[in-house]
């Protein structure tokens, strides 16, 4: 380990140390969180989702930035994609027990708000099931196009990146590998945790999309 990669833990310590050490902090973090749900997706995404991104150009190129990367509008795209997600964790969370008690698995939308029960468990993993097969392949695709984005006021060549993406890795290791075995599994316990809590727990995994995505890239290189 590096002193670059001593210096990334320590900044991260310092960002998030303060919420767990300070009641008062973590109060009015919750309190703000309540309020406005999505502005608090929007940083949470922002910042903590970018991280994810540094990371992968640290495993991808063994640096944590490099001309032309584009921080900025790394973190600006997160954002707004940070309250898209939160506003389809919302949808997927009303919508999904509802259909599953028009298909008479009764009680699943109480459940979804009391205690763990295997009732509860069985509505996280259809809302996770719901939200990987439908919305999340069309969110990692749009992701994997606005990384190539560099500065926010350049246009974004869609059809060329469109044509240039390497299928191959996005269906066989993105899709087909991360979907089943991490992103179902990661987002049922998401689902599972207090409304509060599920997407701060969804942007701390954007930091493992990142490192995927990276590893992805590493992949089709080879």
């Amino acid at each position: 380990m590096k002193l670059k990669d001593l210096a990334f833990i320590g900044a991260v310590v310092l960002l998030l140390a303060p919420f767990f050490l300070s009641n008062d902090l973590y109060a009015a973090y919750l309190a703000c969180n309540a309020s406005h749900p999505y502005l608090m997706a929007l940083l949470k995404f922002g910042i903590l989702s970018t991280a994810g991104e540094v990371i992968g150009l640290r495993i991808k190129t063994g640096r944590y930035n490099e001309p032309g990367f584009g921080i900025l509008p790394h973190a600006v795209v997160w954002g707004f994609l940070g309250v898209w997600i939160a506003a389809m964790m919302k949808t997927l969370s009303i919508g999904v027990p509802a259909v599953a008690e028009s298909f008479g698995i009764e009680g699943v939308a109480a459940a979804m708000k009391g205690e763990l029960t295997p009732l509860k468990f069985i509505g996280a993993l259809l809302i996770s099931l719901t939200m990987n097969t439908t919305f999340a392949p069309v969110f990692m695709t749009l992701h994997k196009i606005t990384d190539t984005l560099r500065a926010l006021v350049r246009p974004i060549p869609m059809r060329r990146i469109i044509s240039s993406l390497n299928w191959e890795v996005q269906w066989g290791f993105v899709f087909k590998k991360t979907i089943p075995f991490f992103w179902i599994p990661a987002h049922t316990i998401t689902f599972l945790l207090a409304p509060q809590y599920q997407v701060l727990f969804a942007a701390l995994l954007g930091v493992m999309l990142g490192i995927l995505l990276s590893v992805a890239a590493v992949a089709g290189r080879k």
